[in-house]
């Protein structure tokens, strides 16, 4: 019996307009979803010269039976649909029964297919819409769509298509998202003859993200299972630490079909609000499953938005499921230490003498200090030293327990209370420390960063050889010290004087008879950019000792692998690795020291998104970018003497007012307006 049939007029009015067959990668789209739709369990995309000139989708599904292939290739024939009240929950992924038509109408196809309970199969062969061959074949049980020539017949659209190496990344981007949202079905990507991607097909969502985008994607990501309201939520999130600066990464599938949703992305972002970065996105690759009455997929003409009959639940299911992600999965990382006291090994910075030093030198410092008192309290070794009687009153220290500087009371160590008593020998002296110097200062010599003053360990060598090097070192440290804060006090600015900073991000400063309050992060951005506009012929690079592999989506992949020249110009040496990943081999020296990685992949998502646009000048934007990641922020601290550089810096350029974002990089408050508002004059 026929399955395939021609719907009625009013159905097909019904229809949303079908996109035109505009690219290869639409073509492969409406394919590979009727393979999914004829529960094929294997999918091969083979194309070439990026599919326009030949492009071959096989499947094993379940076939078409020789009367019903003519049919399929005229408008509004399907086997999905029947009646108009079946665009009202919709269970396929393909309904309109308007691809074959469009294709066929542009290219020539050519269409191998059997049945499971036919012993021959059909080869048919239509071109441009005109029916060329049908005859019957003997083939494997499935579907095996040809097509060539694309726009052949219509050399004006033809014109319009990008570059090879462009189509054929937008035809992986979709078998990408189709990957991930069927992971039951293994699919084969063969481009210009090397197969690119494989998928297992082995039900696992997490080996299907392994072979679209690597495994150092897939090591950062947080597994996600919730049921809410009849609604399930199913796939993988970023931690929060490896939130991206775009929403590039952010893949939704409802019912198995990949969408386009802000009420789902809004969910996401607002469940990981206070877990990740501002400035930054979290990544997710997140399947909803609900009845498909209550989506309506009937919209978009690519069917890739959705409307929901409520969006308040699906709201809530994906915030909840991505909240209790994060709480079961995404816990402190803490060390447990002997003690029974729990810290995380974040380092931290602490003030020592004015100057932000490392916390643990800070300890470090003090536990040497404390360690050097009892040792020098110590009588000096003899060869032979025999007990001798003190007069009346000489003193023995003895030990009582009180705190150090830091104010963790599980690590003490000894200070004295005196008694008149006979003094012992050194050696039984030396014995009655070796409990107190065991318990302040443990044996491996190892450093342990601590992120807060009321969460510390100490560790430390005991060996005299070993404390006298420590001696040595805290004594370099306090000259450093000195040395910084001399240097601080003797940076002179001719009719500038600093007074501080106001909430760690502006530079108060005095000039006359004006106060000017300085943004430190907008002054250092542009003060940044201008370097590189300098440098902009010859830019400075520094080359990593090991490459950063980054993973991007296929359509900022395509951007990066197109602009490597410009990259360059920028100071970024990269190189593609192929499926999805580049390496950058070099950053810009400006960026050494900063979040090389987070710029670049701000950079990938400007040109995934603004590469063809004729009226940017990218290579300004990308020195925005690097300018603003190399900048000091907001909230950092530091030294006096890094504070005074860059207002001297600013002085030397006084045509700096803004920054490359717009923003003013200082105000200035004039002294009469300060003594008008308290009062000290009255105009």
């Amino acid at each position: 019996m026929s399955k395939v049939r021609l719907l009625d007029k009013h159905t097909a009015e019904l229809i949303a307009a079908g996109e035109v067959v505009e690219r290869p990668s639409s073509v492969v789209k409406e394919l590979v979803e009727n393979c999914i739709d004829a529960h094929a369990t294997v999918v091969t995309v083979e194309i070439k010269h990026g599919g326009a000139s030949f492009l071959r989708v096989t499947d094993n599904g379940e076939g078409m039976a020789p009367d019903d292939v003519p049919t399929a290739f005229l408008r509004h024939a399907t086997s999905k649909i029947r009646v108009g009240t079946d665009l009202d929950s919709i269970a396929t992924l393909g309904f309109r029964g308007e691809a074959l038509a469009s294709i066929c109408a542009v290219s020539k196809v050519e269409v191998i297919t059997r049945t499971a309970d036919s012993d021959e199969g059909v080869h048919y062969v239509i071109e441009g819409g005109d029916e060329k061959e049908n005859e019957p074949i003997g083939c494997a049980v499935g579907t095996t769509f040809i097509v060539r020539e694309m726009f052949y017949n219509t050399p004006a659209r033809r014109k319009f298509l990008k570059s090879d190496k462009s189509e054929g990344n937008a035809i992986a981007a979709v078998l990408d998202r189709v990957a991930m949202s069927h992971p039951e079905i293994s699919f084969r990507f063969i481009r210009e003859g090397r197969e690119v991607l494989l998928t297992p097909g082995d039900g696992r969502l997490k080996s299907a993200i392994h072979a679209v985008y690597g495994r150092d994607f897939t090591a950062g990501l947080l597994p996600v299972k919730y049921r809410y309201n009849n609604i399930s939520v199913e796939g993988f999130i970023s931690k929060p630490i490896n939130a991206r600066p775009n929403r590039a990464m952010q893949i939704f599938f409802i019912n198995g079909r990949y969408v386009r949703s802000r009420t789902m992305q809004n969910a996401l972002e607002e469940a990981c609000k206070g877990a990740v970065m501002i400035g930054k996105f979290p990544s997710c690759v997140l399947g909803i499953s609900l009845d498909c009455s209550a989506v309506d997929v009937n919209v978009h003409p690519a069917k890739l938005e959705v409307r929901f009959t409520e969006e308040k639940p699906i709201y809530e299911a994906v915030y909840f499921s991505v909240k209790s992600a994060l709480a079961e999965f995404d816990a402190p990382r803490d060390v447990e230490l002997p003690n029974g006291h729990r810290v995380n090994t974040a380092p931290n910075m602490h003030e020592y003498k004015g100057v932000q030093i490392d916390l643990n030198e800070a300890l470090r410092a003090d536990a040497i200090r404390n360690r050097a008192a009892q040792v020098n309290a110590a009588p000096p070794v003899r060869p032979s030293a025999a007990p001798s009687s003190a007069p009346s009153g000489r003193e023995e220290t003895v030990e009582a327990e009180q705190p150090l500087a830091v104010e963790d009371p599980g690590v003490t160590a000894a200070v004295g209370s005196v008694r008149p008593v006979p003094p012992p020998s050194y050696e039984e002296a030396v014995r009655a420390r070796e409990p107190e110097i065991a318990g302040t200062l443990p044996p491996q010599r190892e450093v342990v960063s601590i992120p807060s003053q009321d969460q510390t360990v100490l560790t430390g060598d005991d060996s005299e050889n070993g404390f006298a090097e420590d001696i040595d070192n805290i004594e370099k440290i306090e000259q450093k010290v000195e040395e910084i804060k001399a240097s601080t006090e003797s940076f002179l600015l001719p009719d500038y004087r600093i007074l501080g900073e106001l909430f760690d991000t502006y530079i108060l400063v005095e000039s006359g008879s004006e106060l000017i309050l300085i943004d430190k992060h907008a002054a250092h951005e542009r003060l940044n950019y201008e370097r590189l506009m300098a440098q902009r012929q010859h830019p400075e690079s520094q080359m990593l000792l090991t490459p950063l592999p980054v993973t991007l989506d296929k359509q900022q992949y395509d951007a990066v692998t197109d602009s490597i020249g410009l990259l360059a110009e920028a100071g970024f040496e990269v190189e593609d690795f192929g499926m999805g990943t580049v390496l950058v081999r070099s950053v810009p020296t400006i960026l050494s020291g900063g979040d090389a990685e987070g710029a670049f992949l701000e950079i990938a998502g400007y040109l995934g998104s603004r590469l063809h646009s004729v009226t940017t000048d990218h290579i300004e934007w990308i020195y925005h970018t690097i300018s603003c990641k190399s900048a000091i922020k907001g909230g950092d601290k530091n030294l006096p003497a890094e504070l005074a550089e860059l207002v001297l810096t600013l002085m030397h350029h006084p045509d700096v007012r803004y920054c490359p974002h717009g923003r003013p990089i200082y105000i200035s408050l004039k002294q009469r307006e300060i003594e008008k508002y308290f009062g000290r004059i009255q105009s």
